[in-house]
């Protein structure tokens, strides 16, 4: 299994929704699940996996079928091969799953993402993986359904953790 997952913060809380799918070519999602986090930590420049770490994990704890690979929204590794929320997830989940890193802007230390464009758009996105080639990842979010920048089942976990669309009853 595949997730796509992602994480809103409200006031002193957060959702982190994932989308669970079989083939990196899938349009529609075989799962989906949305959890609330209480009493994240405020966010700290420099510092964000430790509010998006314990969201992520606590979605990622709800799901029973054994994953793949995870997609997160950010990048898996910051300049010079320092850990980003990505690695630290991956490390986290034991180095056993993969994790990709899909992030819409540049950041400038990160020289070994991979820009990847879709859909048309002339800007690309920037991935980044952990436990698997990069240029194979950069591959798997190339094919991804979807007619835009976002691969569709990635956007669609945005929208669930912000609460703009509604759990279907898939499958």
């Amino acid at each position: 299994m595949i997730a796509c997952v992602d994480v809103a913060y409200h006031d002193l809380d957060a959702s982190a929704a994932c989308v669970l799918f079989r083939h990196w070519i899938d349009a529609k999602g075989e799962r989906e699940i949305v959890t609330k986090v209480g009493k994240v930590e405020e966010y700290q420049s420099g510092r964000f996996y430790r509010r998006e770490l314990p969201c992520l994990l606590a979605v990622l704890a709800m799901v029973a079928e054994p994953l793949e690979a995870v997609i997160v929204d950010g990048y898996v590794w910051l300049g010079e091969g320092a850990p980003g929320l990505g690695a630290l997830l991956y490390e986290a989940l034991g180095s056993s799953v993969a994790v990709i890193g899909v992030a819409k802007s540049r950041f400038d230390g990160a020289t070994a993402a991979v820009p990847v464009l879709r859909g048309g758009s002339s800007r690309p996105l920037f991935v980044t993986a952990a436990g698997m080639d990069l240029l194979v990842a950069a591959r798997h979010i190339q094919a991804m359904q979807g007619a835009h920048r976002i691969p569709t089942l990635l956007k669609r976990a945005d929208r669930l953790s912000r609460g703009l669309i509604e759990v279907v009853g898939l499958g």
